[in-house]
């Protein structure tokens, strides 16, 4: 029962993913550039793989000179595993790419930390859809 549960719930995991990096992911991004929408940030992360840049929306957690984010699906996010082989990132926030240091953070409540960060539906969206939360903090340049 469990296998055929994962063969159908595989292909629909990967058509979901293939629209977001194909369409949402590009809109949000373009969004974030042309001060569309605020409350959201670009995190740039080095390609685990290839070495080339990765920029993945992210919830504004601008506090003072640390960027705070809760991943939604833990190690198992790209931009995770991309921090995990390369801490340095960047930050596009305030209009401006700032450099900084990732780190993961699994001994944090990352439900208690949303409620510090701004970005209230951001969270709850990360809340809804996430399956394994973790906390990353910047501690940016």
């Amino acid at each position: 029962m469990i296998s055929a549960e994962r063969s159908v719930a595989a292909p629909m995991k990967r058509r979901v993913r293939r629209v977001l990096t194909a369409i949402v992911k590009p809109i949000v991004t373009f969004a974030i550039y042309a001060r569309i929408v605020r409350g959201w940030s670009l995190l740039e992360t080095t390609g685990r793989k290839t070495g080339r840049p990765r920029r993945t929306p992210v919830g504004n957690g601008l506090q003072g000179q640390t960027f705070w984010l809760v991943a939604a699906h833990g190690r198992r996010a790209g931009y995770v595993r991309n921090i995990v082989a390369e801490p340095r990132v960047r930050v596009y926030v305030g209009h401006r790419w700032r450099p900084g240091t990732a780190h993961l953070l699994p001994d944090d409540d990352p439900i208690e930390r949303q409620r510090r960060l701004p970005g209230r539906l951001n969270s709850a969206v990360v809340r809804l859809m996430g399956t394994e939360l973790l906390t990353v903090r910047i501690d940016l340049d």
